[in-house]
């Protein structure tokens, strides 16, 4: 066994054992310790944001897109943000312990299912060093212990958060080890990790496809996938012109390099102000590309591949298509889509219904931003991430996700004949 298999093994049976002490916190002393963590980052700021620069510095130097480096930063609005996020976790319902149901048998015994810490959970992530404090909190308030890997470029900027959140658990008598780091930049780490299965209970990777198609194919552990956003709004023929306007400009100028901003435009072939969108694009810098019914719309405007259909630009790009119908729309979005957020405009309720049942994503919108997939804008108080898969949750992946159930039966002396 090597020094790296040695370590990282003795660093998730750490988390086990830390689960079974902490396992029947009240939602008190959770709290306490998420408010206690806030006040440590807010004392802690400027060496927050001192181990943040690092992290930028480094990551120009590697030439690392815009994107990225926007995920990556952290300023003092953002880390005020994460201290807010802190705070709305508290006053949410903690769902451990909560009925899900309860039957009567007519045996007289009593059959209750209820909501349970899922255990142990391993975040493997890049980039965005807030995934750190969001991660254990959520995982914290349900119960859980987290293992965190997250990317080298966020490397500084994860273990001064990690040392932030393991001060807060100090001060309120909580061990420790209730939040784990994997220190390894190396990808054998990430190999390693994904085979302690018995040990680890979830694993959640979230970041760019690579890293999660290398989790997925090598992971013995279960895994719940936070994937791509290849996000879509679909402008009907009813469509208000300005509305729509309005809202694309925000869904891929407002924060382009996030899996929720819109990445393609689908254009009904009545909308009769299509042009007046491609511009108003064009106007915010952004590169439109377009399929051969509207590459001559305007001059900036460049000729869409196959590719771009798929594809996550994360940046100030978005690919533009005329399409005859709703159905051409809805088919175009199942197939080409990654079923994370997508959206309708529409003056048509019957459009709108069918656009809801029928299109097959975590979060579906009728006349507003794919921004908002968002677990504080959800009301889950911060997210573990948007998960893309259909078992066991769906979209912002907020507390009452990161438990399972569990039966608890109540006898007075019954026996099975």
């Amino acid at each position: 066994m090597s020094d790296l298999t040695k370590r990282i093994k003795e660093i998730a049976l750490c988390a086990k054992e830390s689960f079974w002490k902490i396992n029947g916190l009240s939602s008190g002393v959770k709290n306490r310790v998420l408010l206690r963590l806030a006040k440590v980052i807010e004392e802690n700021i400027k060496e927050i944001i001192s181990a943040n620069t690092k992290d930028i510095e480094n990551a120009k130097k590697k030439n690392l897109s815009g994107a990225m480096i926007d995920r990556l930063l952290l300023d003092e609005k953002r880390i005020n943000n994460i201290c807010e996020s802190l705070h709305n976790i508290t006053v949410l319902e903690d769902p451990v312990g909560k009925m899900v149901s309860m039957t009567k048998r007519p045996n007289g015994l009593d059959i209750c299912k209820v909501r349970v810490p899922i255990g142990v959970i391993s975040v493997i992530y890049e980039s965005r060093p807030n995934v750190t404090i969001d991660s254990f909190a959520l995982g914290f308030k349900a119960g859980n212990v987290i293992i965190l890997r997250g990317g080298s470029e966020s490397f500084n900027s994860n273990m001064i958060l990690v040392e932030c959140a393991r001060k807060a658990l100090l001060q309120e008598g909580i061990p420790q080890d209730v939040i784990q780091y994997i220190p390894f930049t190396e990808r054998e780490a990430i190999v390693e990790l994904l085979k302690l299965e018995g040990i680890i209970d979830l694993v959640i990777p979230r970041g760019g496809e690579g890293l999660i198609r290398t989790v997925v194919e090598t992971s013995k552990i279960p895994v719940i996938k936070h994937y791509k956003g290849v996000c879509h709004i679909y402008i009907d023929s009813t469509a208000d012109p300005s509305m729509a306007e309005k809202i694309v400009i925000n869904a891929k100028v407002q924060r382009p390099g996030v899996c929720n901003a819109v990445e393609k435009v689908l254009f009904n072939v009545d909308f009769p102000e299509t042009e007046r969108i491609i511009n108003a694009l064009i106007e915010k810098n952004v590169e439109v590309r377009c399929d051969e019914n509207l590459i001559n719309i305007n001059p900036l405007c460049k000729r869409a591949k196959e590719s771009d259909w798929t594809e996550e630009y994360l940046d100030l790009i978005i690919t533009a298509k005329q399409v005859f119908s709703i159905d051409e729309a809805i088919e175009h979005i199942n197939r080409f889509g990654s079923h994370h957020s997508d959206a309708i405009i529409t003056k048509d309720y019957s459009n709108a219904r069918k656009f809801l049942t029928e299109v097959d994503s975590a979060s579906v919108y009728v006349n507003a931003s794919t921004r908002f997939t968002d677990g504080g804008e959800f009301g889950l108080g911060a997210e573990i991430g948007i998960s893309t898969d259909k078992l066991h949750c769906r979209g912002p992946m907020g507390l009452e996700d990161l438990t399972t159930t569990k039966y608890i039966i109540y006898g007075d002396g019954q026996i099975r004949i």
